[in-house]
């Protein structure tokens, strides 16, 4: 092990001196907001019940930090202070630990979202989310202090390119003919797909995605802000939404798990793939025509990006 890893367990080390049953428990209910199941909640929350444009681009650009998290595991392969010393695991995880996703994903994630809110409460959420979560993710021993420095830094990087090229990308993609957003969607899945074929599931989820957008905007057009009646709704009636739309999102998630191959098939890519995105697609198309027939939404007079 070399010096900086020495001196990252000495840190997780020092951390656990304040180690009780209380603190470890909160640091892992801590823990849980920067899990892949946090944001399973979280972007179709935003996405269904707060605005759909908005909610669409914070997909796309936490898929592209999760992605990009995902391939710079794969390529340094690091492993977890729990692999040096056992004593210090106070949980386990199955990837390799640089860098952090638990620390990425919250500064992509609060980052956009914070940047809505009024300041400084949006700025605010924004470095305490992210701060809390990294520190749980030490003091539960199953990231070295560099594996999260790393990820905060690659969190601001995908940030920046958001603010820097959002507008811009989002503008070209709404003016281009709906056969060429489908190939762009499709060859960027693709790209991915053919960079980092370990792991196809963020792929599939963009590809559902973003062909789940261009849908809904074309055929059964969905404003999260207005009402069955087309009229505002109010935050409890839009809230409703996320009975039935999450209820299917669950059945998609483990349903689909239970009876696709496991890892041991050689079709278990495939089969991931297509889980993740038809959970993609149900999020992005299936779930507000669902709201639209409920009339638990409204649709806009004029779909945007036509």
């Amino acid at each position: 092990m070399n010096g900086l890893l020495d001196w990252g367990l000495g840190v997780v080390s020092s951390v656990q001196t304040f180690q009780s049953p209380a603190l470890t428990a909160a640091m892992k209910a801590v823990t849980f907001f920067g899990s892949e199941y946090a944001y399973l909640l979280m972007l179709p929350l935003v996405y269904w019940c707060v605005d759909e444009r908005k909610g669409f681009r914070l997909g796309v650009a936490f898929l592209f930090s999760a992605w990009l998290n995902a391939f710079l595991k794969l390529a340094w392969k690091q492993p977890r202070p729990y692999d040096f010393d056992p004593s210090v695991g106070l949980a386990r995880e199955t990837s390799f630990g640089f860098p952090s996703m638990h620390a990425q994903g919250p500064v992509t994630f609060w980052g956009v979202v914070g940047s809505w809110l009024r300041r400084p409460y949006g700025l605010l959420l924004a470095v305490f989310v992210p701060l809390i979560v990294g520190f749980s993710r030490v003091y539960l021993g199953v990231h070295f202090p560099t594996d999260v420095l790393a990820g905060w830094g690659f969190g601001l990087v995908v940030l920046a390119l958001y603010f820097a090229f959002g507008s811009l990308i989002e503008a070209v993609f709404a003016a281009a003919h709906a056969r060429v957003r489908l190939i762009a969607v499709a060859a960027v899945a693709l790209a991915m797909n053919a960079l980092h074929p370990q792991d196809v599931a963020l792929a599939g989820a963009f590809l559902g995605m973003g062909f789940g957008y261009i849908l809904m905007r074309l055929k059964f057009p969905f404003s999260a802000a207005l009402g069955g009646g087309g009229r505002p709704a109010r935050a409890a009636a839009r809230m409703l939404r996320l009975i039935p739309g999450l209820a299917v999102a669950g059945a998609l998630y483990i349903g689909l798990k239970a009876i696709f191959p496991g890892e041991a098939s050689s079709y278990y890519r495939l089969f991931r793939f297509l889980r993740y995105g038809a959970l993609g697609f149900w999020v992005a198309a299936g779930a507000p025509w669902l709201f639209l027939k409920l009339k638990l939404a409204g649709a806009p007079t004029h779909a945007a990006g036509e």
